[in-house]
């Protein structure tokens, strides 16, 4: 199997919520959005997040269990702290739980974590060791002191 993920669904137990914090709140344009289904967005290079109504989820998979795995966070990294900073407040005000302040991180750089409306976690980071080169490859290193 190659390395590789283009989508990644999450199922919710409201669609409506995900609709509310991701494009009202935060003003993200969706890819695809299908009232009480689904609801894509482009979320990098060639990759989409899938907000799926989880009774719908659970008649895709063609199952009742549709538990998964715990301690899943979303990242995103920004430029600098104050980006951070600002993007953390944004979410709140959309209605985001915020999770962590921003604050120095034990990695090095800075960061903070809100859960979203449908129990998503996302930190927002400034990571000095991360960079994409322009063919997409991802590359970590030190952070700067």
């Amino acid at each position: 199997m190659e390395q590789s993920v283009q989508i990644i669904t999450v199922s919710t137990q409201d669609l409506d919520a995900a609709r509310g914090f991701y494009v009202d709140g935060l003003g993200w344009q969706p890819l695809l959005d299908v009232p009480g289904e689904i609801l894509f967005f482009q979320v990098a290079h060639g990759v989409a997040l899938g907000l799926f109504d989880a009774v719908k989820f659970a008649e895709d998979l063609n199952t009742t269990d549709v538990t998964g795995p715990a301690g899943l966070t979303l990242s995103h990294n920004l430029p600098g702290p104050d980006e951070v900073d600002r993007l953390l407040a944004a979410a709140e005000r959309a209605g985001a739980e915020i999770l962590k302040p921003g604050q120095r991180a034990a990695f090095g750089g800075y960061h903070g974590h809100f859960r979203d409306p449908i129990g998503l976690i996302w930190e927002i980071a400034h990571n000095s060791g991360w960079a994409v080169d322009p063919d997409g490859t991802v590359r970590i290193g030190l952070i700067e002191a």
